[in-house]
Order: structure tokens, then C-alpha cells, then sequence
């Protein structure tokens, strides 16, 4: 299985011919594949999905299905776009892929601002794109897609969140908020959460990674 990192949050599963994409948002580029089984979507902010990115992935991919919850329904039922909805605790099964979701709730960026459903997904029992969440399996996670620059991310709680975790490799995700200078300072602390035990990977936009 192959991960190919696009901008910001979203992600490209590979495993033979078959393809998974993960939320794909207004803050990547569009996105073209073939062979594309699924797309999964965390949550409904449009940094993680847009109509326009869901209906030209299925437009090219006629079978593909879209699962996420709640809120991603409600949000690309106007499109005409059909969403398996799932939430904590539901597995599937995809071409290829086994899917297990994790979590509810986005994490909260203020008092003032509504907290969406968010449900992370692990792929293949092996890597976990948690989406915006600090939700930690209750299974091991190999690899994990860790968001590093968010307006509801504090350094500090990434950095117990990834410790929490324990990954074997870790690479960075949901950058697109951050200046150079910025996703530098939190890509090391993300290094430092690691440890010994754990590898950081840092993966371009365009650049893979064997799972």
C-alpha cells in the first residue's frame, strides 16, 4: 500500500490498481485519478471537501462510492452527491481497502464556532488520518497523518497527541495554514513527539510513501 500526499489535508491511497482518496478540499489542487474505489471524508469544512473536487473524482470514476459523516451528507446532498455516512466504531470494506472509523467530534477552535461531526479513518489496520481530531485508536496505528498547523491546534497538544498515539512513522499533514518558517518549527516538534521509537517522514505535496 502506497500514500501519495497532496496539499494540505488531502491523500491518495494506492494498493494495486485500486485507489482511496482522502478529503479532498478547496485548498488542494484538483484532484485527477483513475482507479479511484472511494473517497473518504473526515469532516465537512471545505479545506476537507468540496463538491466541485467529489463530483470531478466521480465524474472519472463512475463506481466510486463517498463515505463520511453526518455533516459531509448534509453538506454535498445539493450537489446530488450520495454519502455512505458512517461514525465511531463502523468498519468497510472497499475494493482492496478495509476502513475503520474513530471518533465524532472536530476538535474545538472557539467557544463562538460550532463543533462538526469528525470521524478519522484507519486504512488497512495501518494508517490513520485522523482529521481534525486528537482522537486516539484503541488499536495500534503504524502511520499517522498528522495535522501540524490548524486554528484549533496548539504545539503542545499535537505533540502529547502524537505521543499518545505511538506511531512507528508519522509524516505531516494540514500545512497549508503555515508559512515556511512555521511548518519548520512544527514538523521538528513533531520529530521531538516521536522520539526513539517513531520515524517522521515529511512528505512534499506529489511526494509517496510506501504503508
Amino acid at each position: 500500500m502506497e500514500v501519495t500526499k497532496l496539499e494540505h489535508a488531502c491523500q491518495i491511497v494506492t494498493e494495486g490498481g485500486a485507489r482511496l482518496v482522502l478529503d479532498p478540499g478547496e485548498l488542494t489542487r484538483p484532484v485527477e485519478a483513475t482507479g479511484v474505489v472511494a473517497v473518504v471524508v473526515t469532516h465537512e469544512h471545505p479545506d476537507h471537501v468540496t463538491p466541485e473536487q467529489v463530483l470531478r473524482i466521480t465524474a472519472a470514476n463512475p463506481g466510486a462510492v463517498v463515505i463520511g459523516p453526518e455533516g459531509v451528507r448534509a453538506v454535498l446532498a445539493d450537489a446530488g452527491i450520495e454519502v455512505d455516512v458512517v461514525t465511531h466504531g463502523d468498519h468497510r470494506t472497499v475494493g482492496p481497502f478495509t476502513l475503520d472509523f474513530h471518533g465524532t467530534r472536530h476538535n474545538v477552535i472557539h467557544a463562538s464556532v460550532p463543533v462538526v461531526d469528525n470521524t478519522g479513518v484507519l486504512v488497512g489496520g495501518r494508517l490513520f488520518h485522523p482529521g481534525d481530531s486528537y482522537t486516539v485508536p484503541d488499536v495500534p496505528v503504524e502511520v499517522l497523518a498528522a495535522p501540524v498547523g490548524a486554528p484549533w491546534l496548539k504545539v503542545g497538544e499535537l505533540m502529547d497527541y502524537v505521543a499518545a498515539v505511538a506511531p512507528s512513522r508519522a509524516y505531516p499533514v494540514h500545512e497549508a495554514t503555515l508559512s515556511d518558517v512555521g511548518y519548520a518549527m512544527h514538523t521538528g516538534r513533531l520529530r521531538d513527539a516521536l522520539g526513539t521509537a517513531g520515524e517522521l517522514v515529511v512528505l512534499r505535496p506529489g511526494e509517496s510513501m510506501t504503508v
